[in-house]
């Protein structure tokens, strides 16, 4: 048995399988021979950097703020803490924003992006093209006085026409008039729910049962309201509305 282990140990494996090659990887920066080919380098940089910024660029740019806001005070109002989750929400509000903006891309795909990779347009005037719709989204739902106080703050000057505001002052602009009108809608949520709660609280303590929650009891009567009115409909109409 010794012998036999030191003839294995010393003898080659020549019936060993043959080793797997395993592939290489090489990056390089090679000189270009044309100023096309830088053109079309930049270009793909930046696509890459815009699909990087989707998420930021869909919440600031379109419905989507005014309406996640929205559903967050009623779920508040109604004391329903999780209920809806926030998967529902968030998806709910997403495919509301399609729909509110299906003109609009419909507009950039026609007018920008279709040109564009049908080789009738350069790619700086397909971007030119493709805020012009969003521009003009973002002005109709944008309040005059927040675009003078960002205007003042910039120290840009005054524009003669709405087409002469600069994009870094109208994105800003745009969020905070969203967040005043989401606000606005939140307040007047809050109402009908707010006078359950004051009504409930006021028959417990009438009642002398100051240790019951008024929240326990205010919950049913708060989703009864809300669906006998059929509350989602009104809710997602009012703000489907909102932006016509």
């Amino acid at each position: 048995m010794l012998v036999l282990l030191t003839v294995l140990l010393f003898v080659p494996l020549s019936y060993a399988a043959d080793p797997i090659p395993l592939p290489a990887f090489r990056f390089g920066v090679e000189g270009a021979t044309a100023p096309k080919d830088v053109a079309v380098t930049l270009q793909i940089i930046f696509l890459i950097t815009i699909l990087s910024i989707a998420p930021a660029i869909l919440i600031m740019m379109t419905s989507f703020t005014r309406i996640i806001i929205v559903f967050s005070f009623l779920r508040s109002a109604m004391g329903t803490q999780q209920t809806p989750p926030n998967q529902v929400l968030i998806g709910l509000a997403l495919f509301l924003t399609f729909f509110i903006m299906s003109p609009v891309f419909s507009e950039m795909n026609k007018n920008a992006l279709a040109p564009y990779l049908d080789g009738k347009i350069a790619f700086t005037d397909a971007l030119k093209e493709a805020k012009k719709p969003l521009r003009k989204f973002m002005l109709e739902n944008t309040r005059k006085k927040d675009i003078m106080t960002f205007l003042q703050v910039s120290k840009s000057p005054m524009p003669k026409t709405v087409d002469d505001i600069p994009d870094m002052v109208l994105l800003p602009a745009f969020v905070t008039s969203e967040l005043q009108t989401a606000f606005e809608i939140g307040f007047l949520l809050f109402l009908p729910f707010l006078i359950i709660d004051f009504v409930v609280s006021s028959v417990l303590l009438s009642m002398g049962m100051m240790m019951l929650p008024p929240v326990m009891i205010s919950m049913p009567f708060k989703i009864l309201l809300f669906v006998l009115v059929d509350g989602w409909n009104l809710i997602v109409m009012s703000l489907v509305k909102s932006f016509m």
